[in-house]
């Protein structure tokens, strides 16, 4: 599985609002400069945010983008599947009358590679990683 440049950048840019939680709306040109992403295409992602409500904007001269819940109640999981769809390890998991789904030990694999990665993005909010950006800019000290 690998994550489009919708997912990747979508985090960084919600990692970015994250950082920031608390202290106003962020402009779309300081996260498109910080991250180098392109500003029309970081629109566009920060429009899908919006519309599944984890982000929200404000107009105006000190306007910009800012979360739209605290980013303990924002996970990496519902970032992605915003901006991604459902996350899955294999066209076959999508198919689930292959007629050897039973005994299919690939099938299997994928089907915990899965698991694992949800477990992982679903139990991961976007506090724990500013947390941890936290350690390893204390650790680098």
């Amino acid at each position: 599985m690998l994550l489009s440049t919708k997912g990747r950048y979508g985090l960084k840019a919600s990692l970015e609002l994250a950082f920031f939680y608390g202290d106003g709306p962020i402009n779309l040109k300081t996260i498109s400069q910080k991250y180098k992403i392109p500003e029309s295409y970081l629109e566009q992602l920060l429009s899908k945010l919006k519309k599944s409500g984890y982000i929200k904007t404000i107009r105006g001269k000190q306007g910009g983008y800012l979360l739209a819940k605290e980013p303990k109640d924002i996970t990496v999981g519902m970032v992605l599947r915003a901006l991604e769809g459902d996350i899955t390890s294999s066209d076959c998991l999508k198919n689930e009358n292959c007629g050897a789904e039973n005994t299919c030990v690939t099938r299997i694999i994928f089907e915990d590679i899965e698991k694992s990665i949800n477990n992982i993005i679903d139990n991961t909010t976007l506090y724990d990683m500013v947390q941890k950006r936290n350690e390893i800019r204390k650790e680098a000290r």
